[in-house]
Order: structure tokens, then sequence, then C-alpha cells
């Protein structure tokens, strides 16, 4: 069993609608043997190393185990899917769904399981792998100790890594209340929220927190001194400079006292019940070696109590009891501490609800006083300290009051936290009775803490567990605020770069902060940040993350989707263009039904709207894999049945309709026919005759409709978007300045050549046409010659070139192939030129062109490509056409006797003689 690759999908994807990691494993000699070959040594071993392996659910429901041991199709890949998924919830890493698929080796099967942290899913499908083989097929190095010490090395490695219980319970509580959140280090800071109404969570620290209330809450005597000036209850306290000042200063206060650090925390460094001078010179040495300085307060008598607080309100007590052991009458105090220990709940330092309960110094120095060490048995009920303080992090354990404490000690608490400054603030507080008042008992506040600890509230020893989490996702995100924002996706073969940057413009003329994905850049409110194709994911990440975006487009693309996922859990807005080939033959897509299976996802993610082609049955049948709430169908053709029916029925659509004037687009929307824009009035559709941007500027009209948009600021935003190298590089960019027109364009598949050949056909240029046509390497080769198809015989000159990577041919092997096509296409070898050099190409194109010429140049150095075109320098100045030579060149028909004539006054017909 080998691995040999490795993919992890970080949103939606292919497979299932949650993040996976997908492991291709070579199973050799054991592929198409049923786990049930090897179960009598693989099942109970396997429950006994990974004991949640007992809960593990197939994929059809059923219970797994009783699977693997019976059915013949149940294969080990299947089986290490469930053990890696098992592993992490074992190891408190909880992570859903496992199961396989074959693979397109026969030797190879596809392992797929989810994940929370993408580290800790990685290594435990390694530790399952390497299980799995040291059961099946053990070698001399194999045995029980080594793989206990395998696992209890992915457990410490998990330990490491893992989300700790406090973060868990906030995760949870964003998660109820659909908040998004993503893990931003491998310690426990999460981003809650997108864009501009993303907040920051550490534990019990916010975003909100303010640094100073957090410095004031570090500094326990000017803490106590604010307290106190606020008539809040509070130990005497003062500063100590030095060993004999603690002395003094613990005499005048009285004993018994408390030595503290200033700036402790945890409980670190805390000596209290201090009785003597000689005793506080020695608690003075524990202090300061935790913190800057060192406190001496008087020793209030009582309980401890940890008083939770969140945005101004007492969300949760406990009462919290040093880490201790009851005696059985039996049983070594070593022996009580480790049956302790046996609980699920407690771990090393804070990755779990309650810690380990250790017999260190501080344990053994309790015991000494008692006169007992480790062998010592207490007697039945006798209680045994092993800690003077209550954290839970030296092994403590907590009672929930909230229910039963004084109104005055709720009071007192909240006023506490306010008088701080603390959005989330823990208050210690000592009484002996938490039912009665503190004017009655005397309690007194002895600290206050900024990210208090959230453990004992969530899993309390005993009582009821508060949801605490919820709490501070209530305060960050208050009902009916915003945590998400919108988010519009769109996908499709071609038109989807420059439709996401017409829709970015549109909104951002709007008065949105946009960030947009594309095939180039990641762009920021239209400001470029990332360079390169940013279509994937990581892109998708970039712009949900960024704290001034009100408004994300997403350009999604094949390859991101089949490598990686969405990124985005679902969008708001999904639009699928049109599904050609494409790619096809890349990435395990053979057939344009597989390409849109693939593309489908956008839509199959989308809550509010789905915008799809009508007129491409590829798309169409994408309506009834969409939960979305409403149908945006996009159309050409009004006399389309389905649109018409669909409108009847007062639902959404988006036609080009013809009019006097030209053609127009045209929403629906419950039965209204409302009119947006005539197409030449879009300076991207050059005068209408680009029927591509036509179709990309009503795709536009439509999500920027469902994203709630007016009309006029739809039409602002299309009237101001054109199609300048600076607004839509690579896409249809013209430039007239040369006295014969270049276009320049990124089109890399039959779909979009064959839309730009379409456009030199309604241009019409007076001159020649010349075509720079180029195909990527990494197209099968009936796409090169789908390509050279398309421009075959609608041009005078054919200079054919590679892209500058050839992505794995030879530099000339495409032009050659794109020669031949041509040729069997009837086009004329003297009309053909290869160079195969992309620059010298297109610098072959423009020496060639004249005077009202027209140069299309398909390229892949898109920029490189427009500075040659703009900084050429041509030969030949161009001569004005006279306008009657321009209106007979476009078949105007003059009446016998008569000639076309100009003038001061205009264009007119006049009498031939």
């Amino acid at each position: 069993m080998q691995i040999v690759d490795t993919s992890v999908y970080v949103g939606p994807n292919i497979y299932a609608k949650q993040p996976l990691i997908r492991l291709t494993v070579d199973l050799h000699r054991r592929a198409g043997k049923p786990v049930s070959d090897y179960a009598d040594d693989l099942i109970d071993p396997l429950l006994t190393f990974v004991p949640t392996l007992a809960d593990a659910v197939a994929e059809d429901g059923t219970q797994f185990l009783e699977r693997a041991r019976t059915e013949a199709d149940c294969t080990l890949g299947e089986l290490m899917a469930q053990v890696a998924l098992a592993l992490q919830n074992h190891a408190g890493a909880p992570a859903q769904t496992a199961f396989s698929r074959p693979s397109s080796h026969e030797e190879e099967v596809e392992v797929l399981y989810g994940y929370e942290s993408r580290d800790i899913g990685l290594e435990a499908g390694d530790v399952a792998r390497d299980l799995i083989l040291d059961l099946i097929a053990p070698d001399d190095e194999t045995s029980q100790d080594n793989i206990a010490e395998m696992l209890e090395d992915f457990m410490d490695y998990v330990d490491r890594r893992a989300l700790g219980p406090s973060a868990l319970a906030l995760v949870k509580a964003a998660e109820d209340r659909d908040i998004p959140w993503v893990r931003l280090n491998d310690a426990s800071l999460i981003q809650v929220g997108q864009g501009r109404f993303q907040k920051r969570i550490e534990a019990a620290l916010s975003s909100q927190t303010s640094q100073i209330a957090t410095e004031i809450a570090s500094d326990k005597e000017l803490c106590m001194r604010l307290l106190g000036d606020l008539g809040l209850p509070v130990p005497d306290q003062r500063y100590a400079r030095d060993r004999e000042d603690a002395a003094d200063l613990a005499d005048r206060i009285g004993f018994p006292v408390v030595l503290k650090p200033v700036d402790g925390n945890h409980g670190r460094g805390v000596v209290v019940n201090v009785e003597t001078a000689e005793d506080a010179m020695a608690a003075y040495d524990i202090a300061e070696a935790e913190g800057s300085g060192v406190i001496v307060e008087s020793m209030i008598p009582g309980d401890d109590h940890r008083l939770l607080v969140v945005d101004g309100k007492l969300v949760a007590a406990a009462k919290r009891m040093p880490g201790h052991v009851v005696g059985d009458g039996s049983s070594t105090v070593s022996e009580l501490v480790a049956k302790i220990n046996e609980d699920p709940r407690r771990g090393k330092g804070h990755e779990n609800m309650l810690t380990l309960l250790e017999l260190d110094d501080a344990a053994d120095r309790l015991l000494e006083e008692k006169g007992y060490d480790h062998g010592s048995v207490p007697g039945d009920g006798e209680v045994v300290y092993l800690r003077k303080t209550a954290n839970l992090s030296t092994g403590g354990t907590a009672i929930d009051v909230t229910d039963v404490m004084h109104p005055d000690n709720r009071t007192m608490a909240e006023r506490a936290i306010r008088g701080v400054g603390l959005d989330i603030g823990g208050v210690d507080f000592l009484t002996t009775d938490i039912t009665k008042s503190y004017r009655e008992t005397g309690g007194a506040i002895c600290e206050v803490n900024a990210g208090p600890g959230l453990r004992m509230h969530l899993s309390p020893s005993e009582g009821t567990s508060r949801d605490v989490g919820g709490a501070i996702m209530d305060m960050l995100f208050p009902e009916g605020s915003n945590s998400r924002i919108p988010v519009a996706a769109l996908t499709g073969t071609n038109g989807k770069t420059t439709t996401a940057r017409m829709l970015a413009h549109v909104l951002k003329m709007a008065g949105h902060t946009v960030g947009n994905t594309s095939t180039d850049a990641v762009y920021i409110d239209g400001t470029m940040t990332v360079k390169g194709d940013m279509t994937g994911p990581t892109a998708a990440s970039m712009v949900l993350r960024d704290p001034t975006v009100d408004m994300a487009v997403l350009e999604t693309a094949r390859g991101g989707i089949v490598r990686a996922g969405l990124g985005y859990a679902h969008c708001d807005v999904g639009a699928v263009l049109n599904v050609t080939s494409d790619h096809l033959g890349l990435g395990g897509v053979e057939t344009v039904d597989e390409l849109a299976e693939v593309k489908r996802l956008v839509v199959e993610v989308a809550k509010n709207a789905a915008v799809l082609n009508a007129d491409d049955i590829q798309t169409l049948k994408m309506a009834e894999n969409t939960p979305a709430k409403h149908i945006y169908y996009v159309s050409a053709q009004p006399a389309n049945p389905l649109v018409r029916e669909h409108i009847k029925l007062g639902k959404h659509a988006v036609v080009l309709e013809q009019g006097l004037n030209g053609d127009q687009i045209v929403i629906y929307d419950n039965g209204q026919q409302i009119p947006l824009i005539w197409t030449h009035l879009i300076p991207a559709t050059l005068e209408g005759k680009a029927v591509h941007n036509v179709q990309n500027a009503m795709f536009t009209t439509a999500m920027a409709y469902a994203l709630g948009l007016t009309l006029d600021q739809i039409r602002n935003g299309l009237r101001t978007f054109d199609n300048s190298f600076y607004q839509s590089p690579g896409r249809m960019n013209v430039f007239d300045e040369h006295g014969f027109r270049v276009i320049l364009d990124y089109g890399h598949n039959e779909a979009a050549v064959g839309a730009m050949v379409d456009l030199v056909e309604r241009l019409d240029p007076m001159g020649k046409r010349i075509v720079c046509l180029t195909c990527p390497g990494d197209r099968r080769d009936e796409d090169v010659r789908a390509i050279a198809m398309k421009a075959a015989g609608k041009f005078d000159h054919y200079i054919c070139h590679s892209d500058d990577n050839p992505r794995g041919r030879e530099i000339d092997e495409v032009p050659e192939m794109l020669k031949a096509t041509l040729i069997e296409a009837g086009v004329s070898e003297e009309q053909i030129q290869v160079v195969p050099s992309e620059e010298n190409s297109v610098q072959t194109g423009l020496e060639m062109a004249r005077p009202h010429d027209l140069l299309l140049i398909f390229c892949d150095g898109i920029t490189r490509s427009w500075k040659q075109i703009i900084y050429f320098q041509p030969k030949e100045s161009p001569k004005p056409i006279p306008p009657e030579d321009v209106v007979a060149a476009q078949g105007f028909d003059v009446p016998e006797g008569y000639k076309l004539f100009s003038d001061d006054r205009g264009v007119r017909i006049v009498r031939d003689d």
C-alpha cells in the first residue's frame, strides 16, 4: 500500500460539499481483495488501538465494521479512509465522512475522508496506512509496543496542533449560527465572519478586547485599586519591593496573607495562607520568579469562584476546587491520582476539558505538611489536596453555581468587568457561600482576568454545562447583524473573466469595495494585489479574509475545482455562463458532460440565485441541481419557449430583444418587463457587434440584479465599463492608433476563437484581415485542429505561433499543426506563415498590416504583446478614406445615374453628370 498522490480540498468539491483529503493509494497485489479477507488480523486489533472506529458509519449509513466483516466490495481503501477519520476523532480533532472510489488505474484506489486541520488530516492518513500494514503484513520490527508508540506520537502531534476545547466551543457556536470561520495559525487564532464583517478570536480574547483593559487586568495592584475606587470588595493589597518588604507588609496587613506575581496567570507563582514572616520571604521568591513584581494581599477566607462576564452580563459561574484526591481507605495517593487521570476529559495542558493531576514538587510539599508521601493511604472519604490554588490548568475541578449565586454577587462581577473595560472577563471571587451576598459573607475579588479560560464552564465536573461560546458569538454578531459578505461566483468555458471584471466594475460604481478573483490577478477595490492565475480556493480565501471588502466576485475555474475545491462553503449568487469543449483530457475530465459536472458545483452551493444560460443545454440541465431560491435564465433568443414559460410564471430572466434602435437587454421579474439598456450603448460590445460581450453584459445584469442593485446602478456600470487593456487585459482589447485596427485577445479554445472570428466578420474591415493564431500546448490535438478550423477561410493571412510555454510540446509543434489543418481546410500555403515565437509572430503581424487592415492577435503573454502593439511605429501613415467610399464599401445601393458624393454638408447621392 503506497500513497502515490495527495490532494487537499478546502471547500465543496467534486466529491462532497465539505473539505476532504484525497489519497491515491496503490494497493499492488492487494487490489480487489476485500477487508473480510483480513478480518481476523485487522478488525479486533484496530478496535483496540482506535476505539472510535466502533462508531464508524459507512457511506450508505450502515455500521461500517459490520460491512467490513461481511461485504465483498469493502476494500482496504475504504478501511484506510475510516481509520484515518477515526484516528482524528479519537485524538480530539473532529471530522466527518469517509469513503473510497475506484481510480483510473486498476491497482489504485481513491481514499477520501474529512478533516478539521489539514496537517492533522494528512498525518492521520499516513498513520492509518502504516497501522493497517503493520497488522496485515508485520515485519521483524512490528510489535504491539511499536504500534502503541506510533499512535502515541500521533496523539502528541495532534495535541500540538488541534484546537483546544475553548476554541472548539467558539467554532461550534459560530457554525450553529451559520457564521463562517477560518483558522489563522497553528494555535487558536480564528477569524469569524468575512470581509469587512470579520472579527477575530483567540480563546476568550476577541478583536474587540481593549489592550488598555487587558493591561489593567494584568497589573493586579492597579486593577484592585481601580475596583476599590468603585466601591467593589477587594482585599487589602500592597506592592512588595523585596523579600524583607514582603515580610513587613504581610505583618502590617495581618497574617495569613497571599503573595502573587503582579502579572502572573494560570495560578503560577501564587502562594496562599502565608502565616509567618519567613514564609512570606520564601513566597516572595516563588512569586517573583513568575512575574515582574510581587503583591502581598490579605487572605480572604472561602472557596475560589470564577465568574465569567461577556458583554457586560454574567453568563457562567463555577466553584473551583484545587487538585485533590479523595481516599477510599485502601488506595495509595499515587494510585488515586492514576485513577483520576483515567478520566478521558483529562489531558496535557489546555487541550482537554480537564488537566492531568501531577505528583510534582508542589504536591509533595502539601503531602509533607500532612505527613504523607506518594505511598500513603488516605482514609475513606478523606480529601487530600495536591494544590493550593484552584486553577484547572494545575489539575483543579469545577462545579457550576450559575443558577444559585446571589444577585448581589452577579451585579458585583458585572460592575468589575465593566470597570476594567473588558468585553470578556473572568472575576476570581472568594466567598464562604456564593448563595449569599458578599456584603454578608465578607467575600472579595482577588483577581480579574482578560482572556479567561472557558473549560470549567463548558464541562464542569458537576452541574450544568454553559454555552459560553454562544454568548461570545452573540456579542460579536448580535442578532440581525451581518457576518457574511455577499458572494457572487461564476464559471464557464468562455467569458467568465470579462463577466467577473464587468460585474466587479458595476458593483464598484455602485459604491462597494469589491474583491475580485480572475485568471490574471486578485483585485481589491480595483487594485491588483496578487498577480497570476487566481481562480482557485487560495485566491477566494484572500478576498474573503480581506477586512476592507464588502462584496466578492469570484471567478471559479475548472482547474481549481478539480485540484482543491471551491474555497468557499456557498455563494449568494452562482452563475454558469456556458460549457463547451476546453481543457478536456486534463485532471480526469474527459468529456463535455464531465466538464459540466465540475462547473455545476458553483450553482450547487448557491443560496439565493442561480444564473444559467438558457441557450446552452449543458447549463440548462443544472437547474435541477441547485438549491438556490431563484433561477435566473439568460437568453439571446426571446422566442426560447422554456424562458417564455418561466417568465409567465413570474420568475426571473434576462433576455436580448430586438427593437427599432437595435438590440436591448431586458429584465423580467414577477411578470414585469423591464427594459435596461441598448447594447450599442455598452462600450465593451463595440456598438453591439461583439456578441460575446453582449452575453457577458447580460450575465452581469442578472447577477447584479440578484445581488440587489438598482437599474440605474447596473446601467451606470455597464456604460462605464469598456474593453480597454486597463479594465480588461487580454479580453478583446482594441487599438486604433496605427491606421489599422488591432484586436488583442487571450482566446485559447474553439469557442473563444470562434467568437472573435465572428466579430471580425461583423466589423467587416475595408482592408486585409490578418490573424496571429495559437493554441496552448496542453490541449489535445483535436482541440488544436478545431481552433484552426474556426479561423480557416476567414482571413487573408495567417501567422501561426506557440505560447511562450509550449507545455510539453516542441516549440514549433502547435504552429505546424495549425498550418496543416488550415491547408486541409483549403487555405493556400502562401497565406500561412509559421513563426514559432509569440513575440516574433506579433511583430510580424504588426509589420505586415497596412492602413485600414484588421490584425487579430491571439496570445498568451498579454502584457508584453500589448506593449508591442502600442509602442509599434508603422512605416506607412494612414490616409483618410472618403466618406463616399466607406458608404460604398458597406454595400449601399446607388440608383442608376447617381453617384455618392461628400462635402462640408455631409454625404449624399448626386446625379452622375
